[in-house]
């Protein structure tokens, strides 16, 4: 089997992503341009590499498409874990929230990425530059006045242009099959294709009610158990035509669910709801995320694990003489041991580790430290209010749980 032929099987079986790789070398090929074919005896050419894979890619995969990641928020509901860090830079298991959905792009083939900016804006640009360290190429556009998330893509239009295109949230955390709602978005062609998953407890989300044909009649916000009428929520992951972007204002705040889609179905247009498997969580409270750590530790989440990460902890802040404190008391078979594995995500977090670990921020403090008379780590918490330290303390004593029950 030549070179040619040896990489070309690779990325038909989603191997390399090479899109970003030889991006300094070669320009894309147009949409259905086909390149001039190398001859397997020929000298190696990084520009027909390049343009063949594309198109193979296309061809086996089926996601020669753009992205757009919405990554303009601030993370208010995420305090204190944010501080003045943009919500899409918080760090899950070694990476900000961002470098995990850049990786699942482009493990799904897609690899021209647009992010759609507001808050601290050049804190994600310095940290991301062009994309090419992830094998990507990232654009970047910032919102001046607050857009909604509908009109901060209608922000990227020069961008996403004339074809359709992906949506999708730079501070969630999931690993849903993307192929699979791109192929589903091709065979059917709506307006727009919506991500759902099913959520058990759906209260907080927004519902998507579907017919059988799996098209969308009904949007429902944030029910009560009244109006709890599937259990289907909407992941904010869409794959969006320009015919439905013609109905959102420029320079507006406009809102993809409360605003673009009702809009739509008002319409007449169609719009498929694809039920996925996987993973999805919306990274909005400080509960939330350290179950979502805890999902990735445990492999319920599939992500990329950063090199010589082991647990991405923010322990509970317990200074025993604060009687404000809220803490726990997390059982363990080996102390030391524990605390070994959470070291690594202290120590990154610019911890102080003189007595136990403890993490200070703006209204937080979060400390963990062994017990000395029994087999238990002391998790405590404090912060402006008590309902957010016990919510602290609790998520943070989840989350040892789980790390204790990767040691056995």
């Amino acid at each position: 089997m030549t070179d040619m032929n040896k990489l070309m099987a690779a990325a038909a079986l989603g191997i390399f992503s090479f899109a970003g790789a030889y991006a300094q070398y070669a320009p894309y090929p147009e949409r259905g341009q086909q390149p001039e074919s190398q001859a397997a005896t020929g000298p190696y050419d990084k520009t027909a590499v390049h343009a063949q894979l594309r198109l193979n890619i296309d061809k086996d995969v089926g996601n020669f498409m753009k992205a757009i990641i919405m990554a303009g928020g601030e993370g208010r509901r995420l305090k204190p874990i944010t501080g003045d860090t943009p919500k899409p830079l918080v760090p899950l298991c070694g990476r900000p929230v961002m470098e995990h959905i850049i990786l699942l792009l482009r493990r799904h083939g897609i690899t021209d990425i647009c992010a759609a900016l507001k808050y601290r804006p050049d804190d994600i640009k310095n940290y991301f530059g062009s994309g090419e360290k992830l094998g990507v190429r990232l654009e970047y556009r910032i919102e001046q006045t607050a857009l909604g998330t509908a009109g901060g893509v209608k922000n990227c239009a020069d961008f996403y242009g004339s074809e359709d295109f992906l949506v999708i949230s730079g501070d969630a955390a999931c690993d849903i099959d993307l192929s699979k709602l791109i192929a589903e978005h091709k065979r059917r062609s709506p307006a727009a294709t919506i991500a759902l998953c099913p959520e058990p407890e759906p209260l907080r989300y927004g519902l998507a009610l579907c017919d059988r044909e799996g098209f969308i009649r009904s949007f429902i916000e944030k029910p009560d158990w009244r109006h709890v009428v599937t259990n289907l929520v909407n992941t904010g992951i869409y794959i969006i035509s320009p015919r439905a972007m013609e109905h959102v204002p420029e320079n507006e705040e406009f809102d993809f669910a409360k605003d673009l889609f009702p809009r739509l179905l008002d319409e007449g247009e169609k719009l498929l709801g694809v039920p996925c498997d996987g993973y999805w969580c919306d990274i909005g409270t400080p509960k939330s995320y350290y179950e979502c750590c805890a999902d990735a530790l445990s492999g319920k989440l599939n992500i990329e694990l950063a090199g010589g990460f082991e647990a991405d902890v923010a322990g509970e802040c317990s200074d025993p003489e604060c009687e404000c404190m809220e803490h726990a008391d997390c059982g363990c078979t080996d102390r030391a041991r524990l605390m070994d594995r959470i070291s690594s995500a202290f120590l990154e977090l610019g911890a102080d580790y003189s007595d136990g670990f403890r993490l200070k921020g703006d209204g937080y403090e979060l400390r963990i430290s062994p017990l000395s008379g029994c087999k238990k780590l002391r998790i405590a918490a404090n912060a402006k209010d008590t309902e957010t330290a016990h919510e602290l303390a609790e998520a943070a004593c989840l989350l040892a749980g789980e790390l204790e029950k990767r040691l056995d």
